[in-house]
């Protein structure tokens, strides 16, 4: 630093006090946690995305699969399985390298055929298919529901096999 002819500090020349260093440190402190804090929190939020995408297609796919069937096959007792289970991120091994890789959420589900709530004439040629899932997001269980309804005289009538 220079001194002038007094013996003083020329303040155009001087450096930073300390007190403004430990100000912008603490500015700089604020900021970085909070840049953390959102994209831990954005990755939190596609990651239950994913996973409430992924139980949607289960649920389409098996409304799909049961529109297909015809009335006899949904209204006999275990022609349709009640429970089943689909794993998204199924563990891959690889023989060339030995690695196993993937997270392994595992889908539980269940499918429910009751008389739809219904007091029409046309009540007994109407049932009522719920498909609910559960799954474990971290340490909270999730669970999701599709229901709909399917009647003697519908579609699966029209599907030449």
């Amino acid at each position: 630093m220079k001194l002038d002819s007094n013996w003083t500090f020329d303040r155009r020349k001087s450096a930073f006090s300390m007190m403004e260093v430990l100000v912008a440190l603490a500015i700089f402190g604020v900021v970085f946690l909070s840049l953390y804090a959102a994209m831990s929190s954005g990755f939190g939020v596609v990651r239950l995305s994913r996973e409430n995408l992924r139980a949607t297609q289960i649920m389409e796919e098996k409304m799909e699969t049961l529109r297909l069937y015809t009335w006899s096959q949904v209204t006999s007792n275990g022609f349709i399985p009640t429970n089943f289970t689909e794993v998204f991120y199924k563990m891959t091994n690889s023989s060339s390298t030995g690695l196993v890789s993937g997270a392994g959420i595992t889908y539980t589900g269940t499918v429910s055929i009751v008389q739809a709530p219904v007091s029409e004439a046309y009540s007994n040629d109407l049932k009522q298919i719920t498909v609910s899932l559960q799954w474990l997001s971290g340490n909270r269980l999730r669970q999701r529901d599709m229901t709909t309804f399917v009647s003697k005289y519908g579609v699966q009538n029209y599907v030449y096999y």
